[in-house]
């Protein structure tokens, strides 16, 4: 498998576009349903919800997009991971959900989540900055 190992470069840039990817799009999406989004986060009970909706949408755009360019990744990558775990515990609360239809979904995206934040752990080791 040494072959491989010529295609690190490559792989990190791919990784690294797919997680910026992941959170340019949901910061897009609460740009165009920025009500909806809102009244999500005040029925889950998130504080100051009206303060960190736009904060969570600059979060995401400026690091998705730093993340894509390679720029101050452990940084970035670090408040990525934390913005993901917040988000996690408030919005993806799946144990609140006991009979609801919904509970599955969402321990689905809670699980997706921490494999996200897992892997911008891993990406925070490789700053070449």
């Amino acid at each position: 498998m040494e072959w491989l190992k010529k295609f690190d470069g490559l792989f990190f840039v791919a990784g690294r576009s797919l997680l910026g990817l992941y959170f340019i799009g949901p910061g897009l999406s609460k740009v165009f349903d920025f009500t909806s989004t809102l009244a999500l986060m005040q029925m889950k009970g998130v504080p100051f919800s009206s303060v960190l909706l736009p904060l969570t949408i600059i979060i995401q755009l400026l690091g998705g997009i730093f993340l894509i360019l390679g720029k101050n990744l452990r940084l970035t990558a670090f408040i990525l991971f934390g913005l993901t775990i917040v988000i996690n515990i408030y919005i993806h609360n799946f144990w609140t959900l006991n009979g609801d239809p919904s509970q599955g979904h969402e321990m689905q995206n809670f699980v997706k989540n921490l494999a996200i934040a897992g892997g911008l752990l891993v990406l925070a080791t490789k700053d070449k900055n």
